[in-house]
């Protein structure tokens, strides 16, 4: 992907500056407006509506052990498959403005990244092809609500980098983690940022909402300033928020915030986009990526598993290992394989 492309609609001011950063702020541009619909396209209605639910803040450690354990694998079918198969497709909530994740690719205008190949994956096993399915845009914040909603903007699974956790466990339910990853720091190479630490007081810090960085920066600010995305005006909070991961290396570049946290696999794809920032400290948290799906819909979470052990099966040969040599490898280097798959019964 050419990352210097020009922008058409001017360059960005602020301190970050120059043809690579113009180039991703266009980029950005892309990724989120263009409209998606079925198969290679998404449906980006999802993107203009309010969340209905937002997630939970953080269970305590006591009351949830190992919420990466799921159901275990099988390919018998079940109501909610029967319905899939019915219906002729799978809908999968996904990003499209991802880097390397689910982006949409602005010379083929198609949806790619890693999270869409195991998309893609999914939809094969249940329905026989990888274009049996139709994908829809949704924003961080609106992953929990996209799976618990029968409207027309609802989806059947979310492949979206989204970390299981213990009060997301509540909410919905998770496959097997399919990645691990780590909250970390993302700052310009010249901010004096030095990672998750009291180098952050006094900047002002982005992260997206209903994220678990959100919910450790909430725990733990180290003195960062918040500045109001909604209203303008400073509330008892220390971080700015918004709804996509995306939109805070957009504020990044136009010099609105001193650096951002979020997950470092995510944070790997926006420094590869725009050289003058990069990954600072050590990732302060141990997280899993999990695929989402409705709470009750146990026969397409334990189809879902199926898929991830035959996904992670044959070792540098295994479809994940090929993904990820062809979409992370690069700025997430020395990654041997997938997490191993925990159950729970």
């Amino acid at each position: 992907m050419n990352t210097d492309a020009t922008d058409t609609h001017g360059r960005p001011t602020g301190r970050l500056t120059g043809v690579t950063v113009a180039a991703v702020v266009a980029l950005a541009a892309t990724l989120t407006l263009l409209p998606l619909s079925r198969a290679d396209r998404a449906d980006d209605r999802g993107e203009s509506r309010q969340a209905a639910t937002q997630a939970a803040p953080a269970a305590e450690e006591a009351d949830c052990e190992e919420p990466e354990r799921s159901l275990r694998a099988s390919r018998e079918d079940g109501p909610t498959i029967d319905k899939i198969k019915a219906r002729g497709h799978l809908i999968v909530g996904i990003d499209q403005s991802s880097y390397r994740w689910g982006y949409r690719d602005p010379a083929t205008k198609t949806i790619e990244g890693f999270d869409i190949d195991l998309a893609r994956a999914i939809a094969t096993d249940i329905l026989g092809s990888p274009k049996d399915i139709v994908f829809r845009a949704i924003p961080t914040n609106q992953r929990v609500d996209a799976l618990n909603t029968d409207t027309d903007s609802g989806v059947d699974l979310v492949v979206r980098t989204m970390t299981i956790n213990c009060a997301r466990s509540e909410q919905v339910a998770f496959s097997t983690a399919y990645f691990e990853a780590g909250q970390q720091i993302l700052a310009p190479k010249d901010s004096g940022i030095t990672g998750y630490d009291e180098s952050l007081s006094g900047k002002r810090v982005c992260s997206a909402d209903s994220t678990t960085a959100y919910d450790e920066l909430v725990k733990n600010s180290f003195g960062a300033i918040f500045k109001d995305e909604h209203d303008g005006t400073p509330q008892d909070k220390d971080i700015l928020t918004v709804p996509n991961q995306l939109d805070c290396l957009v504020r990044l570049q136009m010099g609105e915030v001193d650096a951002i946290v979020t997950d470092n696999a995510l944070a790997a794809g926006q420094a590869a986009q725009d050289p003058a920032v990069e990954l600072v400290g050590e990732p302060f948290t141990k997280e899993y990526y999990g695929v989402a799906a409705k709470l009750g819909n146990d026969d397409l979470v334990r189809r879902v598993n199926q898929v991830l052990e035959e996904y992670r099966a044959g070792g540098a040969d295994s479809p994940w290992m090929k993904s990820y040599d062809r979409w992370l490898k690069a700025g997430l280097p020395g990654i041997k394989g997938p997490p191993e798959a925990k159950y729970k019964d």
